[in-house]
């Protein structure tokens, strides 16, 4: 357990996956800002879902003083890397490098495992996406760079509705 200036960070509990949905419908809403309207309206991920990542201990949670849940980041381990899937924090506590914390955090967990990588896609232009991502220490990975597990994610997503050409798969090595 780690402690960042009264914000500790831990895995999800069961009790957690309401609260979880919630800071990501809530973080969604940024969107609207950029006018990608399509992600704020999208419904939050579901329950059962952050139930099994949760009971996997692939969900982190940063709890500020007042035991608030105020962000959190899902991940995936893979075989030679962790894939961060999301990564939320509350608007009410932005500004306070508690995502940063939490892709440190990742990142500590992927060092203990010997994963010498951390990969996420994001959004290239959107200021607290690809950008955001850049000044943590991710570098965008080319097309021509991604491996089968990368293109049948990119894959997915375009079966899901994303719009790929938008979006980046970023990479950070942990050397």
């Amino acid at each position: 357990m780690q402690h960042t200036a009264t914000v500790t960070f831990r895995f999800a509990l069961p009790h957690e996956a309401d609260v979880i949905r919630t800071i990501e419908f809530e973080a969604g809403q940024r969107f609207v800002s950029v006018d990608m309207t399509g992600i704020a309206d999208a419904p939050p991920m579901a329950r059962e879902l952050v139930e099994r990542k949760i009971a996997a201990r692939e969900i982190l949670v940063a709890v500020d003083a007042d035991a608030t849940c105020a962000g959190f980041v899902m991940f995936e381990p893979q075989p030679a890397r962790i894939y961060v899937q999301e990564l939320d924090v509350l608007t009410s506590h932005a500004g306070r490098r508690i995502g940063a914390a939490l892709i440190e955090q990742v990142a500590q967990l992927a060092r203990r495992r010997q994963l010498p990588q951390l990969i996420l896609s994001t959004y290239r232009d959107v200021p607290w996406n690809a950008p955001y991502y850049r000044r943590l220490g991710f570098r965008v990975i080319a097309p021509a760079e991604l491996d089968a597990a990368l293109i049948a994610r990119r894959d997915a997503h375009i079966a899901q509705g994303l719009d790929e050409s938008k979006r980046v798969f970023m990479g950070r090595d942990l050397g």
